[in-house]
């Protein structure tokens, strides 16, 4: 009796790792970041609170970190995760069994126990089979990014995991820097979104609307480059109404072995694809809505910030040119952000959408009135195409699977000069239809 029931900080982490573990809705990291940070504060003994208290010769928060260090890479979008996943378990239960004499009566110990039985359940996990290793030195691939990067940080005495950064751009177009910086920006032709040491991509923006200043992206080439065993340069192009599930040379992968270094993952054909580079740890998304791209990322910021002077650059390390934003040049487009204007002063952009209409539709698709809805409603308003609705929508979906942090992921009007932080909903102001005449200028 009890056992079970007891409240535990063990408890927790398993329960939080099985919840995360059986989170489909988009391709993440396994176990996500709450599962993970629960599970490390464990392995690191800092939960000694009532029934977190170990016994010195216990040796379960050993297996927790060796279980956690195992499967922070994994990601549930490429092949070869669930027989990884299993093994580990596997080797998380051995791990158990042998420390079973020391740790019993201890209701961390049988917390973990039970919480890998559920997982091994909903993962359909066989008892008997490979595991595996726990040696840091065994197990270290040099072609998986979290692999290395995790023993060199454990060789530093550093058990946190590498940080990653997040970049976006979608709309006519509206761009999210590595810094969270939301800018609105001509950018007509070709410029360069990311050119570091590990890779480079261009975006080419065109104008969407006759007399308009607006662009969208109608085309998008991605340089994976040459990365010691781990994979030969590979180059990715989409073009509006071409967007392949396959590279330049016809292949779908970069490297040898399985799972593969770099993999293409075409998730609706025609319309998104996604590319996992496991050697960089990076992850990109491609869609295409309308007759316009748009692209998402997420990369580590070791990687991100590797680069030469020469390659300054880089609209999602600096941002756009303050000669190419449309907006007041502060980060964001606050531009837009005004005070409330008296509805009098609000006359339709574009045939067919008033200020209230265009609120209304992109209200439908995101019910949280934060820069992506305000991006929404500028779109329609200068461009017509409802196309964008969903192009913000995917945005925001985009950032949510692959932005590293939940708190940021909302961005709200403020006077912070485009920096992120929550906040109420703000409402569609007299600065977005001044906005739009400085963009028919």
């Amino acid at each position: 009796m009890g056992l079970r029931a007891a409240p535990s900080c063990a408890a927790a982490a398993a329960s939080a790792a099985a919840a995360g573990a059986e989170q489909r809705r988009r391709p993440q990291l396994c176990p996500p970041p709450l599962a993970l940070l629960l599970l490390l504060l464990l392995s690191l003994g800092l939960l000694h609170a009532g029934d977190c208290q170990q016994p010195a010769q216990c040796r379960i928060q050993k297996c927790t970190t060796d279980f956690v260090s195992l499967t922070s890479h994994l990601n549930s979008a490429v092949d070869g995760f669930d027989s990884e996943f299993c093994k580990a378990l596997r080797a998380y239960a051995g791990c158990t069994q042998r420390t079973s004499k020391a740790c019993r009566g201890n209701l961390v110990y049988h917390s973990a126990v039970l919480g890998i039985s559920d997982l091994m359940s909903q993962r359909n996990c066989s008892k008997d089979g490979p595991t595996s290793s726990t040696n840091p030195e065994v197990t270290h691939d040099p072609c998986n990014y979290h692999s290395h990067a995790g023993a060199r940080e454990h060789r530093g005495g550093d058990l946190n995991p590498p940080s990653y950064l997040f970049c976006g751009l979608f709309g006519d177009p509206h761009l999210r820097t590595f810094k969270d910086h939301f800018q609105t920006c001509k950018v007509e032709g070709a410029w360069p979104l990311i050119d570091n040491n590990y890779l480079s991509v261009q975006v080419t923006n065109v104008p969407v609307v006759p007399g308009s200043s607006a662009t969208a992206t109608n085309k998008i080439t991605i340089i994976f480059k040459a990365h010691q065993e781990c994979t030969e340069q590979k180059v990715y192009q989409a073009v509006t109404d071409d967007l392949p599930a396959a590279f330049v040379d016809g292949s779908t992968s970069g490297g040898a072995g399985d799972p593969r270094s770099l993999l293409i993952v075409e998730r609706e054909s025609g319309r998104s694809v996604e590319m996992h580079a496991r050697y960089i740890g990076t992850t990109v998304f491609v869609r295409q809505l309308g007759r316009y791209l748009t692209l998402a990322i997420r990369m580590p910021e070791a990687l991100a910030m590797s680069y030469e002077e020469s390659q300054d650059l880089q609209l999602c390390v600096n941002g756009c040119p303050l000669s190419e934003r449309i907006d007041d040049g502060q980060g964001q487009v606050s531009a837009i952000l005004g005070p409330s204007a008296p509805r009098t002063s609000l006359a339709p952009a574009w045939p067919g959408y008033t200020l209230e209409t265009a609120s209304a539709q992109c209200h439908e698709r995101m019910p949280v009135k934060d820069i992506y809805f305000q991006s929404c409603v500028f779109d329609l308003l200068t461009t017509g195409d409802t196309n964008f609705t969903a192009a913000a929508h995917s945005a925001l979906g985009d950032v949510e699977a692959l932005h590293p942090r939940r708190e940021r992921w909302h961005i709200f009007p403020s006077g912070s000069q485009g920096a992120p932080h929550g906040g109420g909903p703000g409402a569609v102001t007299l600065g977005l239809p001044c906005l739009i005449l400085i963009v028919f200028l």
